[in-house]
């Protein structure tokens, strides 16, 4: 098909192009053809995206039965088996469509994958098309955007019938167009005031959705978004996204089967536990826990070790967390401060809760010039009053070192200073404070300083006597640190009984 089309397009371009030369010979005056042809080539450059400076739609089709193309199923995607639950219950009624039929259930037209970045929703939506055997096309909801008005709703009818012409080229019955970041192209109108290529493209994306240009192909219109609360409600309202399925960052379980997804063709030493990482993950997305384990393979690599061994996987969490190691020097004066101040956290966390030091280290990293990790306690997700002042405790714990023995602050602080103050306003707005429940939009702001004022002096005062009773294990720590430059959670522990 693709072909005819073509042969007649240079067909009748050579016959243009024979016309033309044939009216120069013979000493017609060509020159406003010349400049209207130019001007319907310019236009339909425009249109079609192709003028120098705009961008073509760009699409991904994959045919199902190509064994060349990795077929994605849901039994590889792991973490996610409330969303996958939800998803295969909808996708049953694409694939039962004569019980459905039956029951006067109307076909579903779209599904919204709602969920932070990373967490797998393009892999759900291409699980998806190999589940219906569908086709699959996908693009970004930025390739829709254009600086020319009418250039959004010509891409959005284009994705559509590629969609329905590579169903028919599969012999498949329906097509899947997957729209990553729909908020692009789905936001609420009337926002861009300077011109409506945003409201002409969203509006051609509800009319292809209504389905008044059918022609026998089912599509099934799977969106993904990190940004639901942008959309325009015309688009999220049922008729057009049936269902909006969370795809929420996993927890323990689902990161565990994550890990052993990724694992499979990894060889790990026989002393990993993957159980224990996936403790230690809390708040990592897929994404993150399939670059953390290929991380601990360029480390094996590096070291040329023939196994991923417990060491790779802890040095690859931290560049995970916190970034690459740097080849800044700080000067020793600099480090002996850095030594001081993360073994103020790491003392105050000991004491708050026994064994919760992971790792400590003056080693910079990313925006990091030294750092305490902690083992997490588990995945929590509701903080009583005493747990977020221990965080606050444990984040004043390092410039409360320095002033001890530097008589002094420094800007090394700051983050911490953040974290602390944000995890008042939690106590604050959480109706734990002096001030009782109190409302964002109701409470004066000079109240929630002096509130805040409050929690954090009191911090102060708690972390800053219990260093003064351990100024020599403080000491001797920190000059470990500094001798060592890395100490794992069990050295930390083992010089604290010691002092």
């Amino acid at each position: 098909m693709r072909a005819v089309e073509t042969y007649w397009k240079e067909a009748a371009l050579g016959t243009g192009v024979a016309v033309f030369i044939a009216l120069g010979i013979w000493g017609v005056d060509v020159t406003p053809v010349a400049v209207l042809a130019g001007l319907v080539i310019l236009l339909q450059m425009m249109f079609t995206g192709r003028l120098a400076g705009s961008r073509k739609l760009e699409t991904l089709t994959l045919d199902g039965r190509n064994p060349a193309e990795p077929i994605v199923t849901f039994d590889d995607i792991g973490g996610q088996e409330t969303a996958k639950r939800e998803l295969l219950e909808a996708l049953e009624f694409i694939n039962n469509q004569e019980k459905c039929l039956r029951l006067g259930i109307r076909p579903l037209k779209g599904i919204l994958l709602v969920g932070p970045p990373g967490t797998g929703k393009t892999l759900l939506a291409k699980a998806a098309a190999s589940f219906t055997d569908s086709a699959f096309v996908a693009a970004s909801g930025s390739s829709f955007v254009e600086m020319y008005a009418g250039v959004g709703a010509q891409r959005i009818r284009k994705v559509f019938s590629t969609g329905r012409q590579v169903a028919r080229e599969q012999g498949k019955n329906g097509a899947i167009v997957f729209i990553d970041e729909i908020e692009v192209i789905g936001g609420k109108r009337g926002r861009h005031s300077s011109h409506l290529e945003y409201d002409q493209t969203l509006n051609q994306l509800l009319v292809e959705m209504d389905g008044i240009n059918t022609t026998g192909v089912r599509v099934l219109v799977v969106g993904a978004t990190n940004r639901a609360d942008l959309l325009d409600p015309a688009l999220v309202r049922p008729g057009r996204f049936d269902r909006v399925v969370r795809v929420d960052l996993p927890d323990k379980e689902g990161r565990l089967h994550i890990l052993r997804i990724h694992a499979r063709n990894k060889p790990l030493a026989a002393n990993v536990d993957l159980e224990k990482i996936a403790g230690e993950t809390f708040g990592f997305s897929g994404a993150h826990l399939e670059s953390l384990l290929n991380e601990a393979a360029i480390n094996a690599l590096r070291s040329s070790s023939s196994q991923i061994r417990n060491q790779d996987i802890r040095d690859a969490l931290e560049k995970v967390m916190l970034g690459e190691k740097l080849d800044r020097k700080p000067l020793e004066e600099e480090r002996r401060r850095i030594a001081y101040h993360e073994t103020g956290h790491a003392l105050v966390s000991e004491c708050i809760r026994a064994g919760s030091v992971s790792s400590l280290t003056v080693i910079p990293r990313g925006q990091a010039l030294g750092y305490m990790r902690q083992a997490p306690e588990g995945d929590k997700y509701l903080y009583s009053k005493q747990q977020l002042l221990d965080q606050i405790a444990i984040a004043l714990g390092g410039a409360i070192m320095e002033e001890m023995f530097f008589g002094s602050r420094s800007t090394g602080s700051k983050g911490d200073f953040d974290q602390a103050v944000e995890a008042a306003y939690q106590i604050i707005f959480g109706g734990m404070s002096a001030l009782g429940i109190v409302s964002k939009q109701h409470v004066l702001p000079e109240d929630v300083n002096g509130e805040v004022h409050a929690i954090i002096s009191g911090q102060e005062k708690r972390v800053r006597e219990f260093l003064k009773c351990h100024q020599a294990v403080a000491e001797a720590l920190a000059d470990e640190l500094l001798k060592e430059e890395k100490l794992s959670g069990t050295r930390v522990r083992e010089l604290l009984r010691a002092g």
